[in-house]
């Protein structure tokens, strides 16, 4: 029997220098450092095309090794604890997210209760055709409160999910560094 593995992808890119890859602004030791914003959205952009489950293998081709030592070591740690950070951050706004969503639940349910008891009070009082249209009128209000909601539980949280896989198959991601030619 054959056993299933994961699809594998390779990305490479060419830089001159280490600084390239990241934020020149970021006071951080190197490891904890964060990627530049392009270098950080073309990976990521690259990545979101596979599944995430997927063998994510980044080569970064280096023109100019540093003097000293090898740098490998220090882009992939760097490289993994940013996507990690990432994946942190996308899991806090899918609590955030699904917090908002059980609030606007409460909110929503207290409110269509309200209105379908308001359309009920109405509708025992006459059924003349102003009755009817705000009886209608507050059981379409309410139930239409039940759509952020719905939206929320139903289709909102999935791109935050898919996300916060991206986020760690790139925090596992193979890095490898080659010094090119140049």
């Amino acid at each position: 029997m054959k056993k299933h593995t994961e699809p594998s992808h390779h990305l490479e890119l060419r830089v001159h220098e280490l600084a390239q890859l990241f934020n020149s602004m970021d006071p951080t030791p190197f490891h904890s450092k964060a990627l530049d914003r392009e270098a950080e959205t073309f990976i990521e952009a690259w990545a979101r095309s596979f599944t995430p489950k997927s063998s994510l293998h980044l080569t970064i081709h280096l023109q100019h090794m540093p003097p000293e030592g090898d740098p490998a070591t220090l882009v992939t740690g760097a490289i993994h604890h940013h996507f990690e950070e990432k994946a942190d951050l996308a899991r806090r706004d899918l609590r955030d997210l699904f917090w908002q969503g059980r609030t606007s639940l409460l909110i929503g349910l207290a409110f269509v209760a309200l209105c379908l008891l308001a359309a009920d009070l109405i509708g025992e009082s006459g059924a003349s055709t102003a009755h009817t249209i705000a009886r209608e009128s507050l059981t379409i209000v309410g139930w239409v409160a039940m759509w952020r909601p719905m939206q929320l539980f139903l289709y909102d949280w999935w791109p935050l999910a898919r996300r916060i896989g991206t986020y760690k198959a790139l925090a596992r991601a193979h890095v490898k560094m080659v010094q090119s030619g140049g």
